[in-house]
């Protein structure tokens, strides 16, 4: 198989489970005014996907992984734009600066820890910093909810995405500690 078609494989799978995820293993919150924001731990997987496969095809596993999840439920369908650019986000910073920090050429077990540890929270800080920022602008603008009710989603949105974030970067490093070795063999073969 070549590298092209390996590349997709894997960013098809890394979608799917991001997929299974989000959408079988989240704690749904019910906000104010319907709809609602979850904690989940997808997002450790679609930084290990940026790791694992790269900042590009680990960015769109997790864009296209939990749009779907967003647009099969109907929750989270009007998030679904959003989530793609964040989501993609997410992999991408994780992925790049995993690369620039040579994670792949390095066996030592702290070099390890400290790489992913920092990718992991700059891409995901990202998320904290941006997902209440867009959610506000595209609740408000896009889909038209009053000024309040925009800012006491965002609200939600805020802690949680922050609550999620900390446990990703622990749940993500640890994933990665554990795959690594073994993903490597079946990527090359």
């Amino acid at each position: 198989m070549n590298r092209k078609t390996r590349l997709l494989s894997f960013t098809v799978m890394f979608a799917a489970v991001n997929y299974v995820v989000f959408t079988y293993a989240k704690i749904n919150i019910p906000v104010p005014g319907g709809g609602a924001v979850a904690i989940h731990v997808a997002n450790a997987v679609v930084v290990l996907s940026g790791w694992l496969i790269g900042p590009v095809y680990g960015g769109l596993a997790g864009a296209v992984g939990l749009s779907i999840a967003d647009i099969l439920d109907p929750l989270y369908i009007a998030s679904a734009p959003k989530t793609f650019f964040l989501k993609f986000m997410i992999g991408f910073i994780a992925g790049k600066l995993a690369q620039k920090m040579s994670l792949h050429n390095t066996e030592d077990a702290k070099s390890i820890t400290r790489i992913t540890a920092l990718s992991a929270a700059a891409a995901l800080g990202f998320n904290v910093i941006f997902e209440p920022v867009i959610g506000y602008i595209y609740r408000r603008f896009l889909l038209r909810t009053t000024a309040e009710a925009a800012a006491i989603l965002t609200t939600w949105l805020g802690g949680v995405t922050a609550f999620n974030a900390v446990i990703c970067v622990f749940v993500s490093v640890l994933l990665y500690k554990a795959l690594y070795r073994s993903f490597r063999q079946i990527a090359q073969n």
